[in-house]
């Protein structure tokens, strides 16, 4: 199997590939992935291919479509060739994009598997682009090398197809920093334009990567690992792969300085890095059964995403922390915000985190604007379940044993055996540790109550408080107050009032008729701005006031009753710090 593939012409956003089987069944089948793993939701990558050609011994050969990614040709001999171009402009992790700027793709979007023949090995030749401009570009993947200088283009090898579209490219115009950890060469790749101080950027994720590996264990589980990063304007996404990981982020996020303190941009970066490291171990390696092997073709169901995306979601933070690139009064302000964002849906009360992983491909992957009222997200409640598990275990065992004992022996019992994980794998390994049933433990995942947390933060000496919120900026920790009287709708200020961008089930903009889309336009006969929700705060809890607004074309009136404010906004602080080291220490 030889994959050919060429930026024709980036100006049109093409890639042109050429595969050539030698192998081949007679009335040989091809398929492109519906989905890729990571990203559970159908894709249809097969969408974006144009004029597919096949060839036998140099004669045209009829192509048959069957499905919308299945073809068949009507070969008789096992050499074939086929030709096809793919339109790649999804500036995203998941796909393809191609510019006069830079190129991405992920293999699963790109290359064609020959029905039968996955487990042969595959090599890939990436040519430069057509363009004579763009001769200069470098190009960044953690797929085996045969031929070419480092960071150019050149041939590639792969195990079997399965690793061959587990390995993003990205091409262009690249800023390039490399450390070591264990023996072990990390890449920082970034692609547009940007001010990123790389040595500050190593330096941080050299701390965290160090962490990581000594949580597990050496040696690391790949022998080279790359983190590229698309550079925008505004932007924020993660993939995880074997031996690498696709990010976008926006150019404000990333560090100018070797000193500067850590803000809040660059400290989403850094646990959006740490999340997706996490990954290499947790979902790549230690992965559920449903998962092993995938099945691409259509929908895998798995009611243990919780653990994968959840537990690593805990993870991402506390690392970033742990390995002092944060400090304690970041972290728990980084937690606050997650618990604040599973304590403002009335989803929770509705969706188990076992339903919320297996229904990721059309409730969490395709949210709309009640998601809040309908749906729990398996990351943030997961990651409220993995701390629930750490605290359970440090207080029980008196801090002799955490999750990081849970994640080694998943390690040592799944990762490096290849065999998935059951639903119960993870409790029976918190049995094994704790020596007791932990039925009690593990009926969080099945029962829609808030996960008992308070007490557990107290016996490690941080406090939990729960207050209202202080309008849409507000997402949790801190100190504020919070308002008195509530709302329960996030808006965005418009022209001429607020646009409605969702509603919360139960609240008073609830009860006074407003719904997602509509352009609030007065308040008690007066136009609205964006300060709507502090004037709500000078009246008085029994009071009404009429409302006006703009339904598509049609005005609209109701009644919103001033009521009090919801507690939903969770603050963490040091209570007792002579007990934080049982947890943070």
């Amino acid at each position: 199997m030889h994959y050919h593939i060429h930026a024709i012409d980036p100006k049109a956003h093409l890639f042109e590939v050429t595969l050539t089987v030698s192998e081949a069944s007679p009335s040989q089948v091809f398929c492109l992935p519906a989905w890729l793993p990571g990203s559970y939701m159908i894709r249809d990558f097969a969408k974006n291919i144009i004029d597919i050609d096949a060839k036998e011994n140099q004669q045209p050969l009829s192509v048959t479509q069957l499905d919308k990614q299945t073809w068949q040709l009507n070969n008789q001999g096992s050499h074939i060739t086929l030709c096809y171009q793919i339109y790649a402009w999804d500036l995203s992790v998941r796909t393809a994009h191609l510019d006069t700027n830079h190129g991405f793709f992920n293999g699963s979007s790109v290359f064609l598997a020959a029905k039968g023949l996955e487990s042969q090995s595959h090599r890939v030749t990436i040519a430069t682009p057509a363009l004579a401009e763009l001769s200069h570009w470098t190009l960044a993947t953690s797929m085996t090398r045969t031929t070419g200088e480092q960071f150019g283009f050149g041939d590639f090898s792969a195990e079997n197809y399965d690793d061959l579209i587990d390995h993003p490219v990205e091409m262009g115009e690249l800023t390039i920093e490399t450390f070591y950890v264990a023996g072990v060469p990390h890449d920082i790749v970034l692609s547009g334009k940007h001010r990123a101080n790389m040595a500050r950027l190593a330096k941080d994720l050299k701390a965290i990567c160090e962490y990581q590996i000594n949580l597990f264990g050496t040696p690391a589980p790949f022998e080279r690992y790359v983190f590229m990063t698309t550079v925008l304007d505004n932007g924020f996404g993660g993939l995880e792969h074997k031996a690498s990981t696709a990010l976008m982020c926006s150019r404000n996020d990333l560090p100018q300085s070797l000193e500067a303190p850590v803000d809040k941009g660059y400290r989403t970066y850094l646990s959006l890095c740490s999340h997706e490291y996490f990954h290499s171990w947790n979902v790549k390696r230690i992965k559920p059964a449903e998962f092993s092997p995938f099945d691409l073709s259509q929908e895998s169901y798995t009611e243990q995403l919780w653990a994968y995306e959840g537990i690593t979601s805990y993870y991402d933070d506390l690392i970033t922390f742990k390995s002092q690139c944060i400090d304690q009064a970041a972290y728990l302000t980084l937690l606050s915000q997650i618990m604040t964002r599973v304590y403002r849906g009335q989803g929770r009360f509705k969706q188990t985190l076992k339903q919320s992983s297996f229904n990721a491909w059309t409730k969490f992957y395709k949210q709309d604007e009640n998601a809040a009222n309908a749906i729990v997200s398996y990351y943030t409640k997961g990651a409220l379940f993995g701390l629930f598990l750490d605290l359970t275990l440090r207080i029980e065992t008196q801090g002799q044993k955490s999750l990081d004992d849970v994640m080694r022996q998943l390690w040592q019992q799944y990762g490096l055996t290849g065999v998935g994980t059951d639903p119960l794998s993870h409790q029976r390994i918190v049995e094994t540790i704790l020596k007791r049933p932990c039925d009690d433990v593990f009926a969080y995942l099945n029962s829609c109550d808030d996960i008992p947390l308070e007490a557990l933060l107290a016996q490690v000496g941080v406090s939990m408080t729960l207050r209202a919120s202080e309008g849409n900026t507000d997402l949790g920790g801190g100190d504020a107050k919070g308002f008195n009287i509530g709302f329960g709708a996030r808006t965005k200020a418009e022209s001429l009032g607020l646009k409605v961008l969702s509603v919360i089930q139960h609240s008073p903009a609830h009860q006074a008729g407003l719904s997602a889309g509509d352009l609030l336009i007065a308040a008690d006969n007066l136009q609205v701005t964006a300060q709507f929700e502090q004037q709500l705060q000078s009246l008085t809890v029994g009071e009404q006031i009429s409302l006006h607004w703009f339904r598509r074309d049609e005005l609209m009136q109701g009644t919103l009753p001033i009521s009090e404010a919801a507690l939903d906004t969770i603050s963490l602080s040091i209570k007792d710090a002579s007990k934080t080291s049982l947890w943070l220490g």
